[in-house]
């Protein structure tokens, strides 16, 4: 049997780059807390919050980490927990979409305590329980991927849990669950509740949780200090607020395919796509003849140019001919989050301002500022156009990937009546020539089979384990076996976790292939 040589780096900066020059790599890294934020910005979006709320929490946290005297180590765990907690949302999009319709918003009527946000989950904890385990393992995959320590891992992996022993996972005694955990709960619903309710009863309402979600001996500090931090937060500058939440961890280098992997976890159809666009855009500025500062800038915007579409519900992304009218709208400001992302994440502003013109077309059809022609850069005229590309080269649950020849044969139709510029739909064509270059080789540590790498590839874009087993001819308990064995050697529980792992390690393809578009194709046969 053939035998796939992986290797897992947990250390940060080692996320798969493939087909780009050395370089490129180098140049394309940022500090973890910069990625952090960035993935604090997706999940906040995801979660129906504003776009600061993440930070917002830390920092509250951290206050609240002083008050009640912990060391200066686990004040640094506190900071980055709370901007982490959220990170794995996007993993479990999906199930809450079919649990609650609209999973931004059920997921906003959740965490302010809206009244009767649960009616329509019966019973919720079988209902979250396993959305929690998604969750939890995503978040400290991201956590690991970030080289951040144990202790935040473990925090992580504990944040569901509550002081009652009722958490949403593990249901630890309270005296068995980190104390960071509660002091970020309290501090986000500080947060929360204030902006929704106003500080009064946003108090009462911590006051009703000590005992149960946390420690009552937190809500004393919460109910002292409270009013006046969050004055203090109002008054506190974006810089100034970095500077507090800015740990020795948070300093590291870390990759930004962390960023684009995370975005794509939220419809597993996507997997990979952020990847594709940011090789297939970088290329193709190769070709075109830009430096090196362009292709890695235009390589970065790639990776990030999903992040406004976390601000839409899952069901906003079905077939576009059956698109309502209000989805569609909804479309439109998905690159406007993309560019607010840059106003909030200064070392990502050009990248996220080339990003936002992914959807402008060169005669002003675009969105969402229905730029024309010299309006959009040209760097992101190239991206808007890899975008098409990739898109039509992915299979999608209503519609099976089109053929390169097919590809191209739509864009220099839309180019004709100038959507697009001619010049740049060769320059994506050319481009794609790469995908036939050979994978790196990786060290020895994890190994695959053949099989089991067809298995994962097919998992991580959503297919159940009937769907595998009609693709690949086999048993659904063999399907099964192979997955239990990709979990085991990936060191993961979740499909989600596995996705994410994968993805890194540059086990999946970074463009859907027809082997891997059959396995998608099978959502459209309401199979299980």
């Amino acid at each position: 049997m053939d035998i796939v040589d992986v290797t897992y780096h947990m250390m940060i900066g080692q996320t798969a780059t493939r087909n780009l020059p050395r370089t490129m790599q180098e140049n394309s890294t940022l500090r973890a807390f910069d990625v952090a934020r960035a993935l604090a910005f997706v999940c906040d979006l995801s979660m129906g919050q504003p776009t600061d709320h993440s930070l917002r929490t830390a920092w509250l946290a951290r206050q609240l980490a002083i008050a009640e005297g912990l060391n200066p180590d686990e004040c640094d765990t506190v900071c980055e927990a709370s901007l982490l907690r959220w990170s794995g949302c996007t993993a479990n999009a999906s199930e809450f979409a079919e649990l609650l319709g609209d999973d931004i918003a059920g997921r906003e009527a959740m965490v302010a305590m809206r009244p009767g946000w649960a009616d329509a989950m019966g019973n919720i904890d079988d209902a979250i329980e396993p959305l929690a385990r998604i969750h939890c393992e995503v978040s400290v995959e991201i956590a690991r991927m970030l080289g951040l320590d144990n202790a935040t891992q473990t925090t992580l992996w504990n944040i569901l849990e509550t002081y009652d022993g009722r958490g949403k996972l593990h249901r630890l005694p309270g005296d068995r669950v980190p104390l960071p955990v509660f002091i970020i709960s309290v501090a986000g619903d500080l947060e929360i509740f204030t902006r929704v309710y106003g500080i009064e009863r946003a108090l009462a309402l911590i006051a009703k949780k000590g005992g149960a979600s946390y420690p009552a001996g937190l809500i004393h500090s919460v109910a002292a200090l409270g009013e006046q931090w969050l004055r203090a937060l109002d008054r506190t500058s974006p810089d100034e607020i970095e500077a507090a939440l800015l740990t020795a961890g948070m300093r590291k280098v870390a990759s930004p395919e962390l960023i684009a992997d995370v975005i794509d976890l939220k419809l597993p159809w996507m997997t990979g796509f952020s990847r594709a666009v940011a090789q297939t855009s970088a290329m193709c500025c190769e070709n075109a003849g830009f430096d090196k500062a362009s292709q890695t800038r235009v390589y970065r915007a790639g990776l990030i140019h999903g992040i406004g579409g976390a601000a839409l519900p899952n069901a906003a992304y079905d077939d576009p001919s059956t698109r309502s009218a209000s989805a569609w709208e909804r479309f439109r400001l998905a690159p406007y989050w993309t560019l607010r992302a840059g106003r909030q994440i200064p070392a990502l502003e050009r990248e996220a301002e080339i990003a936002s013109f992914v959807h402008e077309r060169l005669d002003g059809s675009g969105y969402f500022r229905g730029a024309t022609g010299k309006a959009i850069p040209m760097e992101a005229r190239i991206l808007g156009t890899v975008v098409a590309w990739v898109e039509l080269r992915s299979a999608r649950p209503w519609r099976k990937a089109r053929s390169p020849s097919e590809a191209v044969a739509q864009l220099m139709k839309e180019a004709k009546i100038g959507r697009f510029d001619p010049n740049i739909v060769e320059y994506v064509g050319s481009a794609t020539l790469a995908d036939r270059q050979p994978r790196r080789r990786r060290s020895n540590t994890t190994r695959l089979s053949s099989r089991e790498t067809e298995v994962l590839h097919r998992i991580s874009l959503g297919a159940s384990n009937k769907e595998v087993a009609r693709d690949l001819d086999l048993s659904p308990s063999t399907v099964r076996t192979h997955v239990e064995s990709v979990f085991r050697k990936l060191e993961c529980s979740t499909r989600a976790a596995a996705a994410l792992k994968a993805s890194s390690m540059g086990l999946l393809p970074s463009e859907s292939t027809d082997l891997v578009s059959k396995a998608i194709s099978y959502r459209s046969d309401n199979s299980i």
